[in-house]
């Protein structure tokens, strides 16, 4: 046994090699290092229907350090799934096997590449494991040592810990050199294992290309109760081939003589693994027919924060559909997700505040087959920008809520202001970007996003405003909503969403006594943009001002802008109101006059866009 793994993990590295070469480009001996690991793993180790990635029973398996990806691909081929002839397609345009793993592969959950990000999305599947869908699956995790310096790894590691996932197993291939050169513990093993035992895991290190060593500790890995796994493994880089083994100046690029590395190693061979079956297993059944029972808040009746009303619905539609889960970074008291942990605990989860690991948990969850929610301050998402980049590479279906925007929270100051978080999302691949203004209208948001696909934003406000819809008003994502119109005797039109629709209905109250009638367009859903409604706006007003309690950069301004710029229709004059200064401690009151996206600032704006300033 001991020589058929052996030599397997040489046909992986041969694999490697030949695939990188064929490229012209790749990282094998990034690979290379880690080939006893993935050999014993795939043939004595891992549970996979590679016929039925969704089986409920198969481990996971993440490589993290995704530019080792013809390792992966070389197992596949060993695994019987990938063909000697598209292996080396690596790299090309239209093979499924790219430079860094996705999930165009069915057997790829999650893409790869931007290090630091497999373990914490790892502890989002172990989660789903452990809590959601109770199966003895195994997350297996193989990262480098170069991304056991990224902060996010730390927050996988305390979180893992904490919540005893003794599903997991992180496998670090301590092979020494980084990109461009040693890493900062190279082959110090204890270096390591002291951090990660620090937090309370079980550490393993071993000699990652004695296959033995391997073996044992995989097996101990999975037999450990009550805390994760490290196996720390101290391998050389380029393993196989003296040209390049353990020296500098390696890294990402093929082997200078690829035909004389694969006669070093052996030559190519054709070795297949009868990958080990999963065990029958089932997870619970979410039926999705009933419609939830939404709060449901009278207009002209006491002001809603939108924010409550994302708590709420959020809870009610938890009570219908049981794949809904949430996730919060210790705001929950502000974000209102409180509302649903009171309401469904055991789908509730305290990310605490470690924002990369909330978002790689939601990521992992969905992986699973559940659609969560997390929530945040939407300050604090940008800390979670590359999560968040990475989940629409992996083409993962997550909610975002980011509570707090804007300079409308009032006192707290700009440290607590989301004031960027509409340019950053819009900007995501895919993206559903919705910021409302009404707690109808957020409660009926808050069930579209569930059954949308890609990266849905919502973005909810601290404080209350009045009810401006009913509560049987449909909001389809895509639309927007028209609140005053004179017809064709409208001499602008004033866009604006979440907390500065109210400004502009207060402004366009006072605009229509100075004889001055606009239209006004709650335009909530600020990706997809409602180009029609633009359309018609700018045919019949010839003007158009957006206000945003947001930067004027990427934001509902650049939207609308970029809407007309597209070719759709006419193309009015265009101005716009935006946080351009730095905020202070203020009540909300003056924050908005301060920014200049009040009622005031709109009622200047569209008197000198229709030139009706007067010197008073």
């Amino acid at each position: 046994m001991n020589e058929t793994l052996s030599a397997l993990a040489q046909q992986l590295r041969v694999d490697s090699v030949r695939a990188a070469d064929a490229a012209g480009s790749g990282h094998p001996t990034s690979s290379m290092s880690a080939a006893e690991i993935g050999a014993v793993l795939l043939a004595r180790h891992l549970r996979y229907d590679f016929d039925r990635p969704d089986h409920p029973g198969n481990d996971r398996l993440i490589l993290s350090k995704g530019h080792a990806s013809p390792l992966l691909y070389a197992m596949y081929r060993a695994a019987g799934v990938v063909a000697d002839g598209e292996l080396l397609t690596f790299r090309r345009r239209g093979s499924l096997l790219e430079g860094h793993p996705t999930p165009r592969l069915p057997w790829v959950d999650v893409a790869t590449g931007s290090l630091g990000q497999g373990l914490p999305v790892g502890v989002g599947m172990a989660l789903a494991g452990k809590f959601l869908d109770h199966v003895p699956y195994q997350v297996w995790v193989v990262c480098g040592d170069s991304e056991m310096a990224e902060g996010s790894i730390w927050e996988a590691v305390e979180h893992a810990s904490y919540c005893r996932l003794d599903n997991l197993t992180l496998i670090v291939d301590v092979n020494r050199l980084g990109q461009r050169g040693p890493t900062r513990h190279q082959h110090d093993l204890g270096a390591y294992a002291a951090r990660l035992e620090a937090f309370g895991w079980h550490t393993v290190p071993i000699d990652g290309h004695d296959v033995d060593a391997v073996d044992a500790a995989l097996r101990e890995a999975r037999a450990t109760v009550g805390r994760p796994t490290a196996i720390l493994a101290a391998t050389r880089k380029g393993r196989g081939v003296a040209a390049v083994e353990n020296r500098e100046g390696m890294h990402g690029k093929p082997l200078p003589d690829a035909e004389a590395a694969v006669a070093e190693l052996g030559g190519t061979s054709d070795l297949q693994v009868d990958v080990t079956d999963p065990p029958a297993a089932q997870v619970p059944r979410h039926e999705r027919g009933r419609a939830p029972d939404l709060p449901r808040y009278d207009k002209g009746g006491e002001e809603v924060a939108t924010r409550n009303a994302y708590g709420e619905a959020l809870a009610a539609l938890g009570a219908v559909r049981g794949d809904v889960v949430a996730l919060d970074g210790e705001v929950g008291d502000s974000t209102r997700t409180e509302f649903f942990a009171k309401a469904h605990p055991e789908r509730h989860f305290e990310c605490w505040i470690a924002e990369q690991q909330l978002v790689a948990a939601a990521v992992g969850l969905q992986a699973r087959g559940y659609v969560p929610y997390a929530s945040t301050f939407a300050a604090f998402l940008t800390r979670a920008h590359d999560f968040i980049r990475m989940a629409a590479v992996s083409r993962a279906g997550i909610n975002l809520v980011g509570s707090h925007a804007g300079v409308a929270i009032g006192q707290d100051g700009p440290s607590q202001m989301g004031l960027e978080d509409l340019a950053m999302m819009r900007s995501v691949h895919g993206s559903t970007v919705l910021y409302p203004c009404d707690p109808n209208q957020t409660a009926k948001l808050v069930t579209a996003m569930a059954d949308l696909d890609g990266v849905r934003y919502l973005r909810t406000s601290r404080g209350a405003s009045p009810v401006l819809y009913g509560p049987d008003e449909e909001f389809p994502v895509g639309g927007s909503k028209v609140l005053r119109s004179h017809g064709e005797d409208d001499r602008a039109t004033i866009v604006a969403a979440g907390v500065t629709v109210h400004e502009a209905l207060r402004a366009a109250d006072r605009l229509e006594e100075l004889g001055l009638p606009v239209r006004v367009i709650d335009l909530y859903s600020v990706k997809p943009v409602d180009t029609a409604t633009l359309d018609q706006a700018a045919g019949t007003t010839g003007c158009v001002l957006t206000v945003e309690d947001h930067r004027p950069e990427g934001g509902i301004g650049d939207a609308v802008a970029e809407a007309y710029a597209n070719g759709h229709g006419d193309v009015p004059r265009l101005a716009r109101l935006a946080v351009r200064s730095m905020p202070a401690s203020a009540t909300p009151e003056e924050q908005l006059h301060e920014a200049g996206i009040d009622a005031d600032a709109i009622v200047s704006a569209v008197e000198l866009m229709l030139e009706r300033v007067l010197v008073r």
